[in-house]
């Protein structure tokens, strides 16, 4: 087999959808995009800072209820869409796709969906948290694909939260279980120096994302 093909069938290699797989998948994929994750997560770093002005105003009553809404509103509107093409760009990265730095803003391109979609997800699961704690879990585990299906295959907010809950049938364990671990490597993370922080973030990130590109790969393949 000759130097391309090679590379050609490298590239189309999907991980398994396991904690192991999307984890050494995912740690791969940080250090071949590290500078670009690197400075995407800065960038969103940066622009979620205003989203702490009610925190930092709270003991001046109206003022600090005053920026709490603004904080609110920037968070719904800014900050979450952000996020949500954040994630699309760490997908790219789990893909072996050409990454750019504007690809943290593709939830522009079906912005709304984006916005609605985040504030359902966290409805659900807040009301079932209210509900004995775990069924707020399974909520999360079976919505955790939401934000991708909106940025990648644009899709409206009941469709996507519909999809999800398909989709992670059958793998809502490995969901809790890379959250679980995301967890440990956070403390890890915090204990190097802080710094370790920032590489824990990512290689988690692209965990999700690969558990997603591998389960998506293979309902592809199924249908």
């Amino acid at each position: 087999m000759s130097e391309e093909k090679s590379q050609n069938v490298q590239s189309t290699i999907v991980p398994a959808p396991d904690v192991g797989a999307c984890y050494g998948h995912g740690w791969k994929q940080l250090w071949k995009y590290f500078l670009e994750l690197l400075l995407i997560s800065v960038i969103a770093f940066v622009i979620g800072i205003p989203s702490g002005m009610g925190g930092w105003a709270k003991d001046i009553a109206v003022l600090g209820g005053f920026l709490g809404f603004i904080s609110f509103v920037y968070t719904l509107l800014v900050v979450n869409p952000v996020d949500y093409g954040v994630s699309f760009a760490f997908l790219k990265a789990a893909r072996r796709d050409k990454l750019e730095i504007n690809d943290m803003f593709e939830a522009s391109k079906n912005y709304w969906n984006a916005v609605l979609a985040n504030l359902l997800v966290g409805v659900i699961v807040v009301i079932g948290l209210f509900l004995l704690i775990v069924p707020g879990i399974i909520f999360y585990c079976k919505l955790i694909f939401t934000r991708y299906l909106v940025v990648d295959r644009k899709m409206g907010v009941i469709e996507a939260v519909s999809e999800s809950w398909r989709m992670t049938r059958g793998h809502t364990g490995e969901v809790f279980l890379i959250a679980l671990i995301a967890i440990l490597l956070y403390i890890a993370g915090l204990i190097c120096f802080v710094v370790g922080i920032i590489v824990a973030i990512m290689w988690v990130k692209l965990a999700f994302a690969s558990l997603y590109y591998s389960v998506s790969a293979s309902r592809q393949e199924a249908s």
